[in-house]
C-alpha cells in the first residue's frame, strides 16, 4: 500500500475503521447520530451489481469521513454526487465502475461536485473507470461530456492518487458553476487520466490550481483529445495562479498541452499558467499525437499575463515540439526557458503542407491578430536529426510581420538550423546557435 494511502483521518488510522466490511445499521445509526466521524461505505450494504444506493448514502451522510473499501469485487454506480466537507478515502484495490447500459444522459458523469467546498478525495491504487467504447455508439447520443470527475464551481478541493480512466468525456473536468464563475483552490496530485474520451484534464475556469506528478495518456475519441487543454467558454471566465508541474503526457491523440485563449479579452482578469519540469513523448511506433505544447489565440484585444514554460521536455512528438499560433504580441505574453525539444513530426501527416519544424509560430487568421509574437525563448534547446529550420514564422495570411521575439534557442542537427522568421520583422532579437560552438 502506498504509504499516502495510510494517512489518518482526524488523527485515527483509516484501517480501524474500515473493519467489517458488511452491511451494519447500527454503525449507519451511529454515523447519524454523530457518534462516528469516519464512516465504512460497505455498512449500507454492497451489492455486485448496483452499489449506487449504499454509496449515495455514505456520500450524503453526516460523517466528516467516508472510506469505501475494497470489497474483492467492483462497486458499480450510475452517476454520484458529491458534497462538501468530508474527506473521502478509496482503499487500494477499489474500482468504481460505470454500470454498463446507463449513463445515457449526454452529461451523466461518474462522480460530480458542483458548488461544493472543502473536499479531499484520496485514491492511491484506486482507480474509477468508465465504459467509453459504449459511449461512441448507438444507441448512446453523441456527447463528450460524461467525466470521471466533474468539479463544478467548487473551492478548496484535494484529489491525491486516483486513477480515472476510460470515460465518456474528460478524466478530470474543472469550471465553474453553481453561481461561480470559476472554482478556486484546487489540487490534484499524483493522479493519473488514461483512454479518455476527450482530454485527460480539462480547465475551463479556475483560480489557485495546482497539477502536481500526474499523468495523462493515450486520450482519443473527439478533438482535441489533448492531454490537458485549458480553455476559457466565455471572458468572465479566468485561468490565473495555475502550475502544472512535474507531470508526464504520453502517447495523446491532440496537444500534450493546449492553452487555447479565443474568448478572452482585454478585460478578462490577467491569464498566470506555470508547467515546470514536464515531459510529453510518444513511444516508438505511435503514429498520432500533435504538438508537445501548443499555445494559441490570444487576440490582438485578448487578455494580459504570462505563460511559462520551464524546463520541460517535448520529445518524438507526433508534430510540433512547441506551437504558438494566432497569439499576439500586444497580450498575454509566452516565455519558454531551459526547454528541450527533441526530434519531432514522427506522426505521417501526409495532407499537411505546411513545415515540420521543431518550434512553429504560426499565424492562421489575421482577424485575429495583425501583430503576432510577444514570445521570450531563455537557453533553450533543439535535437533534431532531420535537416530543417529549428524555429519558423508561418504566415498564412500574408499579411504581417512577427514582432517581439527574443532571447536563445541552441540547437544540435545536421545542418545548423538556421530559423526562418520572414523578412519583415519588428523587436525580434531571436539567436539560434550551434551547441557546437557554445
Amino acid at each position: 500500500m502506498h504509504t499516502l494511502g495510510r494517512r489518518a483521518l482526524f488523527g485515527i488510522p483509516f484501517l480501524a475503521f474500515a473493519q467489517g466490511n458488511g452491511k451494519d445499521a447500527r454503525a449507519v445509526e451511529e454515523v447519524r447520530a454523530g457518534r462516528r466521524k469516519v464512516a465504512n461505505a460497505a455498512w449500507w450494504g454492497f451489492d455486485p451489481q448496483d452499489s449506487t444506493a449504499a454509496l449515495q448514502a455514505a456520500l450524503d451522510s453526516p460523517a466528516p469521513a467516508v472510506v469505501v473499501p475494497y470489497m474483492g469485487a467492483p462497486w458499480v454506480v450510475t452517476p454520484l454526487q458529491l458534497r462538501s466537507h468530508q474527506e473521502l478515502l478509496f482503499e487500494p484495490g477499489v474500482l468504481v465502475l460505470a454500470k454498463k447500459g446507463e449513463f445515457r444522459g449526454r452529461g451523466d458523469s461518474l462522480f460530480t461536485a458542483s458548488g461544493v467546498e472543502n473536499l479531499t478525495i484520496r485514491g492511491y491504487g484506486a482507480t474509477f473507470r468508465m465504459h467509453k467504447r459504449d459511449y461512441q455508439k448507438a444507441p448512446y447520443e453523441k456527447a463528450e461530456w460524461r467525466m470521471g470527475l466533474s468539479l463544478r464551481g467548487v473551492k478548496h478541493v484535494r484529489v491525491e492518487g486516483l486513477r480515472i480512466e476510460s470515460t465518456g468525456g474528460d478524466g478530470f473536468y474543472i469550471d465553474g458553476g453553481a453561481g461561480r464563475a470559476w472554482s478556486e483552490d484546487i489540487v490534484l496530485r499524483d493522479c493519473v487520466a488514461h483512454d479518455n474520451h476527450r482530454q485527460g484534464l480539462s480547465v475551463i475556469s479556475a483560480q489557485r490550481l495546482l497539477v502536481e506528478n500526474c499523468r495523462f495518456s493515450a486520450t482519443s475519441g473527439t478533438p482535441p483529445e489533448a492531454g490537458i487543454d485549458l480553455e476559457p467558454d466565455t471572458e468572465e471566465q479566468r485561468l490565473s495562479d495555475i502550475t502544472i508541474r512535474n507531470c508526464a503526457f504520453e502517447n495523446n491523440h491532440g496537444h500534450a498541452l493546449l492553452v487555447y485563449l479565443r474568448p478572452l479579452s482585454r478585460q478578462s482578469a490577467p491569464v498566470s499558467i506555470r508547467v515546470e519540469r514536464c515531459l510529453s513523448r510518444m513511444s516508438a511506433g505511435e503514429t498520432h499525437g500533435w504538438a508537445g505544447y501548443a499555445i494559441g489565440t490570444a487576440k490582438d484585444d485578448g487578455p494580459p499575463g504570462l505563460i511559462e514554460l520551464v524546463e520541460c521536455v517535448a520529445e518524438h512528438t507526433g508534430r510540433e515540439g512547441l506551437k504558438v499560433f494566432d497569439k499576439s504580441a500586444g497580450s498575454v505574453k509566452v516565455r519558454a526557458e531551459r526547454c528541450h525539444w527533441n526530434n519531432p513530426w514522427n506522426a505521417p501527416v501526409p495532407e499537411y503542407g505546411g513545415p515540420r519544424v521543431p518550434v512553429l509560430v504560426e499565424l492562421r487568421r489575421a482577424e485575429l491578430t495583425k501583430e503576432p509574437g510577444g514570445i521570450e525563448f531563455a537557453d533553450c534547446y533543439v535535437y533534431d536529426s532531420a535537416p530543417r529550420p529549428a524555429v519558423q514564422y508561418e504566415d498564412a495570411t500574408e499579411s504581417a510581420p512577427l514582432v517581439e521575439v527574443a532571447g536563445r534557442i541552441l540547437v544540435r542537427d545536421p545542418e545548423r538550423a538556421r530559423p526562418r522568421l520572414g523578412t519583415r520583422t519588428r523587436g525580434v532579437n531571436l539567436r539560434v546557435e550551434s551547441l557546437s560552438t557554445t
